[in-house]
């Protein structure tokens, strides 16, 4: 097993096998409201989303923020928790899936984009524009216990970005979250999920606890976690088949139980 991205650049050892873990089950959402308009398959409806929710209940499963799941893992008590994260920072976040979320007693993380709050995703050429949330809305989703993480500034590939762009998308959107919800900001997520070792090791001098990616391969680790994309077409069929390849395709992740 090579060792994790923070051991290597470290210049140490591989953790010891006691301390690898099979690879955490982190959902990735994105929008939740209207898909009659989906080119890029990113809605679930409110309706889908409630029943995965349910299924995830019926499995005696909870949905609970990164830093939590993260954190209960350590302490060994992280079984039966999924991270539920979403990508972008759309505005239909707090009209849709937070009262979704509540219903059930679930957490979740949410990434956005401080640069660019109440704009629009104008990265998807194809459309069709959907409004992000505000700065109002995103304390109001922290003030609801949602855990606020960094998306980058502008939604841009980093592994494309210059020094000091891939400085600004991780260190100045750390900064103005801080600020912004008054409060630390602990994750981040690379857009796109494309990632490098680069990209990783701004991150983590950004002072990040971790970060989410889709599946980084051998770059798998706390600044490089996997995820479970999750859309509407969903079922339980479909959601118990998918968790289970997750966790045997998945590498396991290092340093954390």
């Amino acid at each position: 097993m090579a060792a994790s991205l923070d051991s290597a650049a470290r210049g140490t050892r591989a953790a010891p096998a006691s301390r690898i873990g099979p690879v955490p089950w982190v959902a990735m959402y994105h929008s939740v409201g209207d898909r009659s308009d989906d080119p890029y398959r990113i809605t679930v409806t409110p309706a889908r989303f409630d029943r995965q929710l349910a299924w995830l209940r019926r499995r005696g499963l909870r949905g609970v923020s990164v830093t939590e799941l993260l954190a209960a893992r350590a302490g060994g008590t992280g079984r039966g928790l999924v991270a539920l994260t979403f990508d972008d920072g759309y505005a239909d976040f707090v009209e849709h899936a937070l009262p979704v979320l509540h219903r059930y007693g679930f957490g979740a993380t949410l990434f956005v984009l401080p640069g660019l709050l109440g704009g629009d995703n104008a990265w998807d050429p194809l459309g069709p524009r959907k409004p992000l949330l505000t700065a109002d809305e995103v304390r109001h989703a922290a003030d609801r216990g949602v855990e606020i993480g960094s998306h980058g500034m502008t939604h841009i590939d980093l592994t494309r970005a210059d020094d000091a762009v891939l400085r600004a998308e991780t260190a100045q959107s750390r900064a103005l979250l801080s600020e912004l919800t008054g409060a630390p900001v602990s994750g981040f997520c690379y857009p796109y999920g494309t990632v490098d070792r680069r990209a990783i090791a701004a991150v983590r001098d950004a002072g990040y606890g971790y970060a989410c990616a889709i599946d980084p391969g051998p770059l798998t680790g706390r600044h490089a976690l996997p995820r479970l994309h999750i859309g509407q077409h969903d079922t339980a069929v479909r959601l118990q088949l998918k968790y289970r390849l997750h966790r045997l395709r998945r590498r396991p992740v290092e340093e954390l139980r």
